[in-house]
């Protein structure tokens, strides 16, 4: 028996409760880990509420994203043994695999080897960001050396690793933050300029380009606010919409503008494509070797501090990085 956290009903924090489960040996292409850290993202805030983009199978447990070490390989499983220290990245449904808990049976396929040195928290913290964004910039489009990139939302953990992927590939990267507070930590990031609510979205993003307009937006927002971001493209411009922070719906923009690319996109299109992760783990690690990337870690929480985790995540008082859950102690 393993304690795990899952909910019986949708709602907030509060609906989180620990369990007693039995969990089940891994089957053909599958391994069960020893979760030591887990990453928190939104995706799990909203799945809990609802509101995600697949509804929860009640008893549910939640989370995509774990560093852990190997204890058990199902039949087929040749690439990791026990005792491998590996990270997961997202590749599955939380209603297929959950990691929220002291244990794990996940696909050996969304395992990645953890850097030599990388603790769990950092591991927990350094893959969902970098790939994401290596999908983006490299898959979907390739970034040029003086291509003007919008991030929104710019301080959760994807914006912050955007920032410096897009500076470590020659582009110049303007953030925006829903306020001033996180302007200081945004410009040590790496932006070249943030832009806040209370700046006129297309005219910031004008004048920070010198007038060109943006060639990319990475927007982790979407809503009624990508008509505003398609506005203030330059011609042949691209906009991905990898996320719905703004919880409305993301409405086709009216013309009157430049011709632009505007395209959704998720990371499971990197993440279960073996080929790309391959890529995508590759350009990481290189990243990471030289320095150019180097993973932001907001707070970390006790296991037994799930509810305001969870609580902490949906807070407008989150710092930037990734929040983590600590699982087990090194």
């Amino acid at each position: 028996m393993v304690r795990a956290i899952r909910f019986h009903e949708t709602g907030g924090p509060e609906v989180l409760r620990y369990e007693e489960v039995t969990l089940r040996a891994p089957g053909p292409g599958e391994v069960r880990i020893r979760v030591d850290a887990i990453g928190l993202n939104r995706a799990e805030v909203n799945f809990r509420r609802g509101t995600y983009i697949e509804q929860p199978v009640l008893p549910a447990g939640l989370g995509t994203e774990a560093a852990g070490e190997v204890l058990e390989v199902g039949p087929d499983v040749a690439r990791w043994a026990p005792g491998d220290l590996v990270s997961v990245v997202p590749a599955f449904s939380q209603n297929d695999y959950p990691v929220y808990a002291e244990e794990a049976v996940v696909p050996a396929a969304a395992l990645v080897a953890r850097p030599d040195g990388m603790d769990a928290i950092t591991g927990a913290a350094i893959w969902m960001p970098y790939v994401t964004v290596y999908g983006m910039v490299q898959e979907v489009v390739r970034v040029r050396p003086g291509d003007r990139v919008v991030i929104t939302a710019a301080a959760n953990s994807v914006g912050m690793a955007a920032l410096q992927v897009v500076r470590h590939l020659g582009a110049l990267p303007i953030a925006t933050a829903p306020s001033a507070d996180q302007r200081t930590a945004l410009l040590a990031a790496g932006a070249a300029a943030v832009i806040t609510d209370e700046d006129d979205l297309v005219d910031a993003i004008r004048t920070s380009t010198r007038g060109h307009g943006a060639d990319l937006v990475l927007d982790a927002v979407g809503g009624p606010q990508v008509e505003d971001l398609v506005r203030a493209c330059a011609a042949g411009a691209t906009v991905i919409v990898h996320g719905g922070l703004s919880g409305r719906p993301t409405p086709l923009p009216g013309g009157g503008y430049a011709p632009v690319w505007l395209r959704r996109y998720r990371v499971h299109e990197i993440t279960t494509d073996a080929a790309a992760l391959r890529r995508a783990e590759h350009f990481v690690r290189a990243g990471l070797a030289t320095g150019a990337f180097t993973p932001v870690v907001d707070r970390v929480f006790d296991f037994d501090d799930i509810a305001a985790a969870h609580a902490y995540v949906d807070s407008p008082a989150r710092g930037p990085g990734k929040p983590v859950v600590r699982v087990h102690r090194a």
